[in-house]
């Protein structure tokens, strides 16, 4: 159950926003939402929710409680009422029966007044388990063989909303022990995991991710997690660190997993010195899951439908990962130390086994997991 705070001195109007909020979080929490929008336009706020990676229309509040509503997330997430011309960004967090949800909450100016995007942070440490992100077995294998090596960097890619967070906190959590020191660089911390030490950078006050990583590397760090690796100084302190006994956890924004080597020759870092710290990457993408209540199957072939019921929204609830894992071989090193371009790179590691994205999403279709719509939708090749 939510429970908001009424304002200390609250109109009719005031408690009917509080009341229209409770209710409205309650029904998005329930759905399993990731993001709210709540958008201002001349005479309605329009209200949409993102549930498994779509937008979804929800019904309005009362036009006269627009304003009222912005201003009590706004106080919620302690930004400047007052301010309404600027971006502004907070946090809030609401009691929902005995655990809290925290909110990352974006305002933005627009014409007809301040839109709201609300992140809803619901990491519960018990979903943080590596055996639930859709890894094939060979792959999983792979990846906690990396995890546990002393030392080098382990990459996880992919575009925005690929579930890039999950899966390098899921490593986090497996990793997470009181023999080992864990420290992390973020922009910002999206997860609070006890036992591991999180650093916000603040690049306005020159705590960027370069000089927050230096810093570490004198606190005898085990692991280091690296929020993102945007450009080249960063990239280079990340390698560096990789090689002299730490072990790095970071992602970048690429295609697929071969195209992160490039990424980083492209950032500055020699190939040799690539070749030489990253132990393994791994490529991502969300696909939405068949609902097991009214998914049908295909006469004579493995290939399943959305149908949808009640339990769903039009034959699918849930998502799950699909996966590229590259790990870091003598060939794939003598390939980097070639000159070898990704398209050719990509054609030896196919020939050598390695999945692509649309090859382990269709053995997730073969089994009824997903649809082969969605794995065409979501991968390139």
């Amino acid at each position: 159950m939510v429970s908001l705070p009424y304002p200390s001195s609250a109109t009719d109007q005031d408690q009917q926003a509080v009341d229209w909020l409770t209710h409205f979080f309650a029904s998005a929490l329930a759905d399993g939402a990731s993001d709210i929008h709540l958008e201002p336009f001349e005479n309605v706020l329009r209200v949409r929710v993102r549930v498994d990676g779509h937008l979804q229309e929800r019904p309005s509040p009362h036009a006269q409680l627009k304003d009222r509503i912005i201003s009590r997330i706004k106080v919620l997430s302690r930004m400047d009422i007052s301010e309404k011309r600027l971006p502004q960004d907070g946090r809030l967090r609401i009691p929902v029966n005995t655990s809290p949800i925290d909110m990352r909450v974006s305002c933005l100016p627009t014409v007809h007044g301040e839109k709201i995007v609300l992140r809803i942070q619901n990491f519960l440490s018990q979903q943080l388990n590596l055996n639930d992100l859709g890894f094939e077995p060979q792959q999983l294998d792979d990846l906690l063989t990396a995890l546990h090596r002393p030392n080098g960097m382990v990459l996880i890619t992919g575009p925005t909303g690929s579930g890039k967070t999950m899966t390098l906190y899921s490593c986090l959590h497996h990793l997470n022990s009181a023999k080992i020191n864990i420290s992390t660089v973020e922009d910002p911390c999206e997860i609070v995991l006890p036992g591991i030490n999180q650093i916000n950078v603040n690049e306005k006050s020159g705590l960027g991710f370069a000089q927050t990583l230096r810093a570490l590397l004198r606190q005898d760090p085990d692991v280091v997690m690296v929020g993102e690796i945007r450009d080249s100084e960063t990239a280079d302190v990340a390698a560096k660190a990789a090689q002299t006994g730490h072990l790095v956890l970071s992602t970048l924004h690429t295609n697929d997993a071969p195209s992160a080597l490039t990424r980083l020759c492209q950032l500055g870092v020699a190939d040799f010195n690539v070749a030489s710290s990253v132990v393994l990457i791994c490529a991502q993408r969300l696909v939405r899951k068949l609902c097991p209540h009214c998914k049908c199957k295909a006469p004579h072939e493995n290939r399943y439908t959305p149908v949808g019921c009640a339990y769903c929204v039009n034959g699918y609830k849930g998502r799950v990962g699909i996966h590229q894992v590259l790990a870091m071989t003598p060939e794939l090193q003598s390939m980097m130390q070639s000159g070898l371009d990704t398209l050719s790179m990509t054609h030896r590691l196919q020939q050598n086994g390695v999945l692509t994205l649309r090859e382990a999403g269709l053995l997730k279709a073969c089994a009824g997991i997903t649809s082969h719509e969605e794995v065409w939708a979501a991968t390139s090749s």
